[in-house]
Parts: C-alpha cells; structure tokens; sequence
C-alpha cells in the first residue's frame, strides 16, 4: 500500500512538474512577447506594426530600441504613378536593370527568395533588404548590411527602414508618389558605436545621402518615362531584353504616352 501511494505521489509530483514548466514557459513566451513591443509613431507617422508577422517584431525592436541613428527623408515626390511606383518596389532586380540600362545609376538587384532581395548601389554600399510588412501606404523593411568608405574601415550594421507613401497630383495632373522613409540604423562594430558621438554627423549624413539618392534616382527613372517612354521600352527590350513579363507591363504603362512630354521638376524633389 505504502508502495501504491508513494507512486502516486511521485506520478503526481512529475505532473505537477510539467505543468510548471509549461506554465513559466508561456509567461516566459508572453514577457518577451511584450518586451518587443513596438512604438505605432516612428518620424511623426502613425505604422501598423500591429500586422507586422510575429517572428520580425523582435528582430525590428532590437534595432530600434538601441540604434546608432535615426534619420527621416522627405516627403519627397516621386514622379511616378501609383501603380507604377508599387510595382518597381516590389520588383527591385528589374527596377535596378532599368535604371542601369538607362544611365540612370550602377545598381545592381538579385531576388533570394521570398520577399528578401540582395542589392549594392554600386557605390560602396550593398547587403541584403528584407519586406517584413506592405499595404497600399505603407512598407517597413529590415536591412542587413555593409559599407567601404576611404574615411573608416567597412562598417557592417543592420537598419529597419518605414516608408510612408502618398498620391498627389502635379500641376499638369500627373499622378505622382510623395515618399518619406524613417530609418533606424545601427552598426554592427561596437568600437565605431561606441564612438558614436564623434561619428553622428558622418554616419547620419551617409545614411540620409544614401536614401535620398535612392529616390532621387527614382524620381529620375519616373522623370524619363514620362518625358521619352518610347526610349524606356527601346532599352528595356534591347538583346537581352528584361523578362517578359516586366516588358508587358511596361508596354501597358508607358504605350499610350507621347515622347516630348514638359519637363517634370517639382520644387520639393531633390537636384
């Protein structure tokens, strides 16, 4: 009998056991979940980080709690059409093949995998981009990557990137894109982040360049679509021509455009 009962309570402590361990293991789930919380209001824009899938939303808050800077770009107007706009975001390898073709920049795009894109601007500066979140306003990245400079060895360090986009109309009733990109950078090097007092100037001032150089490019691209559309579709289908599919939607874009158009030159878009 003494034999039965001290079973049972032995069955009964390792019960007990695995509840415990399940219980501190959900709260333990539950705090982290809560620690990463992240802040809806990043340059003055309200984010749905809400939507944002679940495994990001710590790799996104261990950058923005603690980044080296943080800079806002814009609004900048984009002359391109919504639709237009969205779908160069989204195809990074045949927006830079364009931009290439058309003497517009040197970047270069390559598509790995799903949503995760490597890029290098041609300039120093290349990593991998990843798309964490879309809607029709709004897209929130997270970079990881590197840059040579003459001034410092390469830096390596990750940022998490929003962009806030808005339709607008120019004067001659273009439909147009203002853009405005927050950005949370933070350096992989703790000695350089430890010298982050001396270096904010030179890293912010990258880091701005950096993005305000990547829409003004576009704004570019935008530019010459509209002004000559025929040279747009003449390069892009120069041997090799871009993949199909691009070519179609280019054609449905830009065919019914007349080359010669008035020069676009918004007072807010950079020179």
């Amino acid at each position: 009998m003494n034999r039965i009962t001290r079973a049972t309570r032995k069955q009964d402590a390792c019960r007990w056991a695995l509840l415990l361990g399940v219980a501190l293991m959900f709260f333990a789930g539950t705090a982290g979940a809560e620690s990463c919380n992240l802040s809806r209001i990043h340059g003055d824009l309200v984010f749905p980080v809400e939507r944002i899938p679940s495994e990001w939303t710590c790799k996104l808050h261990a950058i923005i709690k603690s980044p080296t800077t943080v800079t806002r770009v814009g609004p900048i107007r984009v002359a391109l059409s919504e639709p237009l706009y969205q779908y160069l975001l989204g195809e990074p390898p045949f927006a830079a093949a364009l931009i290439r073709r058309l003497n517009l920049g040197s970047y270069h795009s390559q598509a790995w995998g799903d949503r995760r894109f490597w890029g290098d601007d041609g300039e120093g500066t290349k990593g991998f981009v990843r798309l964490v979140y879309e809607d029709a306003e709004s897209r929130i990245y997270l970079l990881d990557g590197s840059h040579d400079s003459r001034l410092l060895p390469q830096i390596t360090g990750k940022a998490v990137v929003f962009l806030r986009m808005a339709v607008v109309r120019d004067h001659l009733g273009n439909e147009d894109v203002d853009s405005t990109i927050v950005a949370y950078t933070r350096l992989d090097n703790r000695f350089l982040s430890g010298l982050v007092s001396f270096l904010h100037p030179l890293i912010r001032s990258m880091v701005t360049s950096k993005l305000q150089k990547g829409v003004e490019t576009v704004h570019r691209l935008g530019v010459t679509m509209r002004q000559n559309p025929s040279r747009v579709l003449r390069e892009a289908e120069l041997d090799p021509p871009l993949p199909e599919q691009h070519l179609m939607f280019l054609r449905t874009v830009l065919g019914p455009q007349q080359d010669s158009a008035p020069a676009i030159s918004p007072a807010n878009a950079i020179p």
